[in-house]
C-alpha cells in the first residue's frame, strides 16, 4: 500500500507537514499585500508596490536559496527560509503599527525572498523516496496548496483585528505564530547533503549551464515555465474582465476561489497518472487543457465560461507543473540538482512577473478577448516548439 509506505517515512511526513503549515502565508501575503498598501501608500499609484517587491524578491532569491540548499543540505535552506519571513512579518506588523510604508515594502521584500525557498519543498519530496514513487511524492506534496488556500484566508480573517483600532496588524502576528508551528516538523526531516563535485566552483557552474542544454532538462523547464506564465497570465486580469462584464466581486472572487481549489485538488491522482501514463505525456496533456481552458474563455463571457475556463486553467496548470517537476527531478544527478533547480525556479519567477505585469496592462489596455487570444498562440507555439524537439534526433 503506498498510504502505508509513505506515513512511515519520517522525512516525507515532516516535508509534508512543515510545507502544508507554511504554505498558509502565501494566500495571507495575497491578501495583506494589496489591503495594507491600500493603508499606507502615499499615492494610489504605488498601492501594489508591496506585492511587486515580494515577487522581485522571490526573483532573486530563488536560486541563492537553491545553492544553499545544496551546500547545507535542504533543512538548512527551509529553516533559512522560515527565519527570514518571521523578520519580514516581523517588520509588517511594526510598519503598520508606525505607519511606515517603506518598512511595509522591505518586510514584503523579505517575506518575498522566504516564500521561495519554500518552493523547493516539491523536489525535497522527490529526494526522499525511491525513484518509481517521486511523481506521487511530488503531487502530494502540492495537495497542501489545496489546503493552505482555505485555511490562509480563514486565519487571516480571525487574526486581522487582533491589535485594533490599528488594522491588519495581527495578521501579521498571525503569520509570525504559523512560522514557528510550521519549522517544528522540519525536526522529523534527515535529509543527506548531496555529494559535491571535485572539480572546482567554476567547473561546476559551467557544467551546471551545460545540462541545460539536454533534451529532457530543457523540456521540464520549458513547460513549467509556459505553464506557470500562462496561468499567471490568464488568472490575475479574470476579476477585472468579470468586473467589466457586469458581475459582482462576490462572484469573481468565487471564480478565482474554485480555480485556486483545481490547481491543487487534482494533486491526490496526478502522481498516479504519471505512474500509469508517463510523466511528459501528462505535462504536456496539461498545457492541452490550458489550451482548451483559452478556448472555452474566448468562446463567450458567461458565467459558465469564466467557472469553466478557470477549472480547466488550474487542472491544467497542476498536470503541466507537476509532470515538469518531476521530469527535471529525475533529469540531473545529485550533484547537478541544486544548480540546475535554482536556475529552473529563477526562470520561473521571472516568467510569473512579466506574465503579473503583462496581464494587469494588456486586459487594461486591450481587453480580455487579447489576454485569452494572446495565451492560445503562446500555448500553440509552444506545444509545436517541444514536439518538434522531442521529435529532433539527439545530438552525436
Amino acid at each position: 500500500m503506498p498510504i502505508a509506505m509513505f506515513s512511515r517515512n519520517g522525512n516525507f511526513i515532516g516535508l509534508l507537514l512543515a510545507n502544508t503549515i507554511l504554505g498558509f502565508a502565501m494566500p495571507m501575503l495575497l491578501i495583506l499585500g494589496g489591503l495594507t498598501g491600500l493603508l499606507l501608500a502615499p499615492n494610489t499609484a504605488l498601492v501594489t508596490l508591496p506585492a511587486s517587491v515580494q515577487t522581485l524578491a522571490g526573483l532573486l532569491a530563488a536560486a541563492p536559496f537553491s545553492v544553499l540548499m545544496g551546500r547545507f543540505g535542504r533543512r538548512a535552506g527551509f529553516a533559512g527560509g522560515g527565519i527570514l519571513a518571521l523578520i519580514g512579518a516581523g517588520i509588517g506588523a511594526v510598519a503598520l503599527i508606525t505607519g511606515s510604508f517603506a518598512l511595509l515594502c522591505l518586510g514584503h521584500f523579505i517575506l518575498g525572498a522566504a516564500l521561495s525557498s519554500f518552493q523547493y519543498f516539491r523536489f525535497a519530496a522527490a529526494e526522499v523516496v525511491s525513484p518509481d514513487w517521486q511523481p506521487v511524492a511530488i503531487s502530494l506534496m502540492l495537495t497542501s496548496g489545496l489546503v493552505a488556500a482555505i485555511g490562509g484566508p480563514q486565519i487571516f480573517i480571525m487574526a486581522k483585528d487582533a491589535l485594533a483600532p490599528i488594522p491588519l496588524a495581527g495578521a501579521y502576528l498571525a503569520l509570525i505564530a504559523v512560522i514557528c508551528v510550521g519549522l517544528g516538523p522540519l525536526a522529523l526531516v534527515r535529509i543527506p547533503k548531496p555529494p559535491v563535485a571535485k572539480t572546482g566552483p567554476r567547473a561546476r557552474r559551467f557544467a551546471s549551464f551545460a545540462v541545460l542544454r539536454r533534451g529532457p532538462v530543457r523540456r521540464a523547464v520549458a513547460i513549467a515555465a509556459i505553464s506557470q506564465g500562462v496561468m499567471i497570465f490568464m488568472m490575475i486580469p479574470t476579476p477585472v474582465a468579470m468586473l467589466g462584464c457586469g458581475f459582482s466581486e462576490t462572484v469573481a472572487g468565487d471564480v478565482i476561489r474554485w480555480h485556486v481549489v483545481a490547481m491543487f485538488a487534482p494533486s491526490f491522482v496526478t502522481g498516479f497518472l504519471i505512474k500509469w501514463l508517463g510523466t511528459e505525456r501528462i505535462a504536456m496533456s496539461g498545457l492541452v487543457i490550458l489550451g482548451i481552458a483559452a478556448l472555452a474563455a474566448v468562446a463567450g463571457l458567461s458565467s459558465a465560461h469564466f467557472y469553466g475556463s478557470l477549472i480547466l486553467l488550474g487542472v491544467g496548470w497542476n498536470f503541466s507543473f507537476i509532470g515538469a517537476t518531476n521530469l527535471l527531478a529525475t533529469a540531473v544527478t545529485d550533484t547537478e540538482k541544486s544548480a540546475v533547480q535554482g536556475v529552473n525556479d529563477t526562470i520561473i519567477a521571472l516568467v510569473s512577473t512579466v506574465c503579473a505585469f503583462a496581464a494587469g496592462l494588456v486586459v487594461t489596455g486591450l481587453g480580455w478577448a487579447v489576454v485569452v487570444l494572446a495565451s492560445i498562440g503562446i500555448i500553440g507555439l509552444a506545444l509545436c516548439a517541444l514536439l518538434v524537439r522531442r521529435a529532433a534526433p539527439a545530438p552525436v
